[in-house]
């Protein structure tokens, strides 16, 4: 997750920027093997989740300590997380597999989703918010988990450490994929210039300048039927 939010972070410095990762990406050598390997195991997880979540007797409302509400949280952000991530493979990676989609289309398709609306809402972006937001939380709340369980935060004050640590773990990589997608919907994230370095990135060709060009497009297309 964080590799991919991270190489996705390459669309701030525009759709050459992107491409290039994306190419990368692909030229790895065993790439079909390393997402079998991804998938799987994510499936594995996210089917022992579920029967874990549906097993659990949550009692938050009786019992509200922060560790209670952190572990009904787990359920509904794994959740969520599952939902998203069927989402988000069904949009882009399932259309790549069946050769609807091209690589050096995603950033345009992307620009596309993010900045469409429904009522003037931008849904499919709030959706990626979200579906951002409760995988990284299932992330970060995971790993203190993780720590606790295995034994490797056994005091008091090393669970309090292990919790401001990944907290703040969570909160860099949900900035990082957040700012991603307000890019994709506006042209431009909160943090584009901290990142990318100032104006150094503007030559590149960004959202702004497709949805330019399609507006162009659709205007010449109206007067000269």
């Amino acid at each position: 997750m964080v590799f991919h939010l991270w190489t996705n972070a390459r669309a701030l410095g525009g759709q050459e920027s992107f491409d290039a990762a994306v190419r990368e990406i692909h030229h790895m050598p065993y790439l079909h093997v390393l997402e079998a390997g991804i998938l799987l195991p994510l499936l594995f997880h996210a089917g022992y989740g579920v029967k874990l979540a549906l097993e659990a007797r949550h009692n938050v409302t009786k019992y509200s300590t922060s560790r209670n509400w952190a572990f009904t949280l787990q359920r509904i952000t794994g959740f969520l997380a599952f939902l998203f991530i069927l989402f988000h493979l069904y949009g882009l990676w399932w259309p790549k597999v069946t050769g609807k989609l091209a690589a050096e289309n995603f950033y345009p398709r992307l620009c596309e989703q993010m900045s469409s609306t429904y009522a003037g809402m931008p849904l499919v972006a709030f959706a990626y918010i979200l579906g951002i937001a409760a995988c990284v939380y299932h992330f970060a709340n995971g790993l203190w988990g993780f720590c606790f369980s295995w034994g490797i935060t056994v005091s008091k004050r090393a669970q309090r450490t292990a919790a401001w640590a990944f907290g703040l773990v969570g909160v860099a990589v949900l900035c990082l994929g957040v700012n991603t997608i307000i890019h994709f919907a506006t042209g431009k994230g909160i943090l584009e210039d901290q990142l990318m370095g100032g104006d150094n990135h503007s030559s590149g060709r960004t959202c702004n300048d497709i949805r330019a060009e399609a507006l162009k497009a659709r205007t010449e297309q109206a007067t000269n039927p």
